[in-house]
């Protein structure tokens, strides 16, 4: 392994969205640091199945006008 092409590897903590304190190794900022996160796995819907649409400016409804009706047959 060539010498000095490695970033530095340390310790940083980790604040999760409801304040809970994770300590992991990183290549991010310097030994000691704090990474406040906005998306955790505690809060993210891919992790914890709860699912939300917000209609921002009616984009929704936007999408359901133009797309509702492909994939139903009408017969």
């Amino acid at each position: 392994m060539k010498k000095d092409i490695h970033p530095d590897y340390h310790e940083i903590t980790l604040v999760l969205t409801d304040g809970s304190e994770v300590t992991t190794r990183s290549t991010y900022g310097k030994a000691g640091d704090r990474l406040r996160l906005d998306v955790d796995p505690k809060t993210h819907p891919a992790w914890t199945g709860v699912h939300r649409i917000s209609d921002t400016g009616g984009q929704v409804a936007k999408f359901n006008k133009r797309f509702g009706g492909l994939g139903i047959k009408k017969s």
